[in-house]
């Protein structure tokens, strides 16, 4: 039961780091352009994003096994799609199927774990099992798929789920149990709905805006109706009997101040680092497996700093330890817009390696403080929403970032200065987020908070915004 839930999440984080590599590939072999890539990326994290709260109720009411199962099975046919896709439409079309699967898997698995492990102690070391198993994922992606592409091209990557998924579906159907919460609340259907809707208008608008042209009706049209949708979505929100993001919790400082501090990680994280494989293959001219692992210095990072980020925040406070992240993390993508075509790797590899150390030392830490500034009944729903502002900060940084970089480019300078200018807006977005979150709190009681055993909803989380 343990190891086919570990497996599960295994699968779906590995998938999610292991794409970063294979962007320069995918442009070539599928002539496509930046957009093209941002929608590869981000047509699986909105829906991730979109539906993960969603994911996890559908989980407690229909029964978490059944929910964890058919998540696998979407996500294992979507991979099948992605690796035969004829064009970006249909690598974008699977990319949403995954994206769905991710979002029903994810949340089950981590729900299946605490209904199979009712004695707090043993909970805490499967949870911990669990979250390993996730940072392995995360760690293994850029070098597994440098090493596959670079052997076989692009679509092995996808096919790498396909024995995973089915050894889950033959395992899982004989050994999980099934359970369920009969008082879930109601699946918040409109919601889901709009906010479906209203973001992914949102990111049409701000993908395609540079290359259609930011006066143009249709994209100035994608932002009105995204504006109208997402205004329906705070109502309909703020009505509901069980709404699927509660904006009461908002009311909260430090509920609001930690989300807000994710989205700018979500932002300026998963946006930068949707680029570091194509400032290593298209500026430096390094091949793809090269490429794979010269990004690893910021997943290990991570992977490395995250078990401790939540002993130091309950140590030495929350404003403490995330601002100092932050800084950290805005001060190395400054750096790391300063690299050029020939800034040799001794030169290149510490810069990641601090942008790792510093979101790494932020992100156990904002989700623990979004779960202390609420009950305990809904810590989960806490641990949820922050991982989902998360996501959607990455659904922005890769649209808005990739747009800088489009705008850069096409204006007359070159790729290497728009990623400069891209690396640069994300360490003064980071910086500025840093001062901010500290005065914000500054006049208010220390929050000393750990970091939750494991973050329940992280499919996509680091070396390409997937």
């Amino acid at each position: 039961m343990l190891t086919v839930a570990c497996l599960g999440q295994f699968m779906v984080l590995l998938d999610s780091t292991i794409v970063g590599a294979a962007l320069p590939d995918m442009q070539e072999r599928l002539h496509t352009q930046l957009t093209g890539l941002q929608w590869i990326v981000d047509a699986y994290v909105l829906l991730v994003a979109m539906l993960l709260l969603s994911g996890g109720v559908f989980a407690d009411r229909f029964g978490r096994k059944r929910m964890f199962l058919a998540g696998v099975a979407v996500f294992t046919a979507a991979s099948v799609v992605c690796s035969v896709a004829p064009s970006i439409g249909w690598l974008v079309t699977g990319r949403v199927m995954q994206g769905i699967g991710a979002a029903a898997l994810s949340p089950a698995s981590l729900a299946l774990l605490a209904a199979a492990y009712p004695v707090p102690q043993e909970r805490v070391r499967a949870i911990g099992l669990w979250a390993g198993f996730s940072g392995i994922g995360l760690a293994a992606g850029p070098l597994a798929g440098g090493i596959l592409v670079d052997a076989f091209g692009w679509p092995v990557i996808f096919l790498v789920n396909v024995p995973i998924g089915a050894v889950l579906l033959l395992v899982g159907l004989r050994i999980l149990d099934e359970s369920r919460n009969p008082s879930a609340p109601a699946v918040d259907i409109p919601g889901t709905v709009l906010s479906v809707l209203g973001a992914g208008a949102l990111t049409y608008g701000l993908i395609e805006g540079g290359s259609r042209g930011w006066s143009s009706p249709l994209i100035l049209g994608s932002f009105a109706v995204a504006v109208v949708l997402l205004a329906a979505f705070v109502a309909v929100e703020s009505r509901v009997a069980a709404p699927m993001l509660p904006l009461r919790l908002f009311r909260e400082r430090l509920f609001t101040v930690s989300n807000t501090t994710m989205v700018v990680v979500g932002f300026a994280l998963m946006g930068s680092v949707f680029f570091f494989s194509q400032f290593f293959v298209y500026v430096q001219g390094s091949s793809i497996l090269r490429a794979g692992l010269q990004t690893l210095p910021t997943s290990l990072a991570m992977v490395i700093v995250s078990p401790y980020a939540g002993r130091l925040a309950a140590k030495h406070g929350f404003r403490i330890v995330v601002t100092v992240g932050l800084a950290l993390g805005g001060l190395g993508l400054l750096a790391l817009g300063f690299v050029h075509e020939h800034t040799g790797y001794g030169n290149v590899w510490w810069r990641l390696a601090i942008i790792g150390l510093g979101f790494g030392l932020t992100m156990s830490p904002l989700t623990g403080a979004a779960i202390a500034a609420v009950s305990p009944q809904e810590g989960g729903l806490a641990s949820g929403i922050s991982s989902t502002t998360r996501q959607i900060g990455a659904v922005l940084g890769v649209a808005v970032l990739g747009a800088i970089v489009h705008s850069r480019s096409s204006g007359g300078a070159s790729f290497e200065a728009g990623l400069n200018s891209a690396f640069i807006a994300a360490g003064a977005v980071t910086l500025v987020s840093a001062v901010f979150t500290g005065l914000w709190l500054a006049n208010s009681k220390p929050a000393k908070v750990s970091a939750p055993q494991a973050q329940p909803t992280d499919p996509p989380t680091v070396t390409t915004p997937s």
